[in-house]
């Protein structure tokens, strides 16, 4: 009897080579793929991070200073302490944002110098004094800090004492006419005067801050206690720059924007031919987290101003919006 034996056959070592090889080929173009995949979707998750805390800052921002100047009844009026305006509450100087010009701190004072609605300023520029409330230490190098003072509609009511105190008397309040007005801040002004109305009163103050490396768009606001109350408002908001726009020839329409440092005492109390009727915002918003697999070699232009390449591993993006005064001073003297 005759045994076959049958020969296993498997595969030659240039097969398992071959082999090997297209799977270790595969393998890169799928790890390749996932790797393009990571980062795409950081790349959309940072871009878009960066225009929406733009979008949020921007709109905080634009109602704000849209509403500058709204005074109630005594809107394009002035307010003269000991004439026609009565301060029931005093703030310290030591709890105030005062800025430049005579006549520029929360609340009026008696100085012959027009109450300041606005104003700004480059921090760090040589020349600039800083608003007293915020050391150039406080504020990110070279980024643009704004005042603004208004009241907040709707009125709260009539100025007899009848309606509710303002958020408890935490905050201060205005009773105005279109002659008069009471600055307070407990829950009722020291005297009633026919036909007021109560408004609560806002004076705010918006910079950048840094924390732990990180740029928050910040603000002081007024409250019974001053300028006190700081608030971090957008996270990743790196630069500011606001251009003031200025209408020479009357027809409500800015006809030059400039920058802080070009506007004159003047120009700020609305006292020459020129009426400040508009600002433009640009912001330089930042990524919250870097990314290794980028290097940001982009040169960013704000406005006037000309931001050198970081030479850094954050994502960035301009945004910006032109915001036109709804109560532009009337010109004065």
């Amino acid at each position: 009897m005759i045994s076959h034996v049958k020969k296993q056959s498997g595969m030659s070592l240039v097969e398992l080579m071959v082999a090997m090889l297209i799977s270790l080929f595969l393998s890169a173009g799928i790890f390749t793929m996932f790797s393009m995949s990571a980062t795409n979707v950081t790349t959309t998750s940072q871009y878009n991070q960066l225009q929406e805390n733009g979008r949020i800052a921007l709109a905080i921002m634009e109602r704000d200073i849209a509403q500058l100047g709204f005074f109630g009844d005594m809107t394009g009026s002035e307010f003269i302490s000991g004439i026609n305006t009565t301060l029931d509450d005093a703030i310290p100087a030591a709890d105030d944002c005062i800025g430049a010009g005579l006549n520029n701190a929360s609340l009026p004072n008696n100085q012959a110098a027009h109450f300041r609605r606005l104003w700004g300023y480059e921090n760090g520029l040589s020349g600039t004094t800083p608003l007293a409330c915020l050391s150039s230490a406080t504020v990110a190098a070279n980024t643009d800090v704004i005042q603004i003072k208004r009241f907040i509609e709707p009125s709260l009511g009539s100025g007899d004492g009848s309606d509710s105190p303002v958020n408890g008397g935490s905050r201060f309040a205005v009773s105005a006419t279109s002659t008069q007005a009471i600055f307070f801040n407990g829950t009722d002004p020291s005297s009633v005067m026919p036909n007021s109305r109560v408004w609560e009163y806002q004076h705010h103050v918006y910079f950048i801050d840094t924390e732990n490396g990180l740029p928050i768009l910040s603000r002081k606001t007024l409250t019974a206690n001053g300028m006190t109350n700081d608030e971090q408002l957008v996270e990743g908001i790196e630069n500011i720059r606001f251009l003031y726009g200025f209408d020479n020839d009357a027809d409500s329409t800015p006809d030059t924007f400039i920058p802080a440092a070009d506007v004159t005492t003047l120009m700020w109390d609305n006292e020459t031919f020129q009426r400040l009727v508009a600002v433009k915002i640009y912001l330089l918003v930042r990524s919250t987290e870097a990314d290794n697999n980028y290097n940001n070699q982009v040169t960013y232009q704000l406005g006037d101003k000309q931001i050198n390449a970081p030479n850094d591993n954050f994502r960035r993006k301009v945004l910006s919006t032109t915001v036109i005064l709804e109560n532009p001073v009337l010109i004065r003297n």
